[in-house]
């Protein structure tokens, strides 16, 4: 699965679970502001023995954080720790040689994180305020902001299709499938019959027969989709966008066309045709986080 990033929101919704929070970033890490861990049976001071979920990297500071928050009392407000350099935890490094100040919180708001849950489920972005004390060093995180999860619209036929369903669907990636044989969705003239396509929706057109592409384009340029991506080469591209052009579509809108697709030029295999693309899809979409 690729969307980590809701992970330890969606596990701190359980009684008994703690919440790491990285709010600063000294130097160098793996991981952004923002990155989170969850820890179930932290109240219950369940030590090493507690469940994770999330990811902070480090396994031997996540392994830290666990025994941290279980030393922590029942009830006890959140605390802001600083970790590797700096740290007045001397028998703790960052392999990486920076320093980072996490906040700790035992017993996170419940009802917070469950506003933010059903705001992203809405496929709508949230920010749930953090506890960071008034006293801490203004650049530190104090709301931390969540993006609803990528999803995708695959138009198309033939074997680069089917690889990047599969590749997608493999990669935990809510996944639309419409296929030119599929008559009862997708007709030549006609639009993708029930898809869904926000602003943190990718739409990928994977034809050969591009005559099949006008008025599905069309329709993908009405929708706030972030990337809008068609296969083929740059005389294909051309074509496609003079045809458009002479629709009425604008430059801004015709600007929205990605082609060629992918970052690997001139893929001759459907499966890295598929992973070309989803790397490329997958870059524009880490780039719409608001910590990217």
């Amino acid at each position: 699965m690729i969307h980590t990033d809701h992970a330890a929101l969606r596990a701190a919704h359980a009684g008994g679970t703690g919440l790491c929070t990285v709010v600063g970033i000294d130097g160098s890490f793996s991981r952004r502001v923002g990155a989170q861990m969850a820890t179930q049976g932290a109240e219950q001071g369940a030590g090493a023995d507690a469940s994770v979920a999330g990811s902070l990297a480090d396994v031997c500071l996540e392994r830290q954080l666990v025994g941290d928050l279980a030393q922590m009392a029942p009830g006890v407000v959140p605390a802001l720790q600083r970790y590797g350099r700096g740290s007045p935890i001397i028998d703790f490094r960052l392999p990486c040689g920076g320093g980072l100040d996490i906040l700790l919180d035992p017993a996170p708001d419940r009802a917070a994180l469950a506003q933010v849950v059903q705001a992203l489920d809405a496929r709508q972005p949230a920010s749930l305020p953090l506890p960071v004390p008034g006293d801490a060093p203004p650049h530190l995180l104090r709301a931390r902001p969540y993006i609803p999860a990528l999803s995708l619209v695959l138009l198309g036929e033939g074997a680069e299709l089917t690889a990047t369903a599969a590749l997608a669907r493999t990669m935990g990636i809510a996944t639309q499938v419409f296929a030119k044989e599929d008559t009862g969705a997708l007709r030549l003239g006609g639009v993708p019959q029930g898809a869904q396509a926000d602003a943190w929706t990718a739409i990928l057109l994977l034809f050969h027969d591009h005559e099949w592409e006008r008025t599905i384009l069309r329709w993908a340029l009405d929708t706030p989709a972030f990337y809008i991506g068609a296969q083929g080469g740059m005389r294909a591209r051309m074509a496609r966008l003079d045809d458009l052009a002479r629709d009425g579509v604008n430059e801004t809108q015709l600007a929205r066309v990605t082609s060629p697709i992918g970052l690997i030029p001139r893929t001759r295999e459907p499966g890295v045709l598929a992973l070309s693309a989803l790397a490329e899809i997958l870059g524009a979409y880490e780039a719409l986080h608001p910590l990217a």
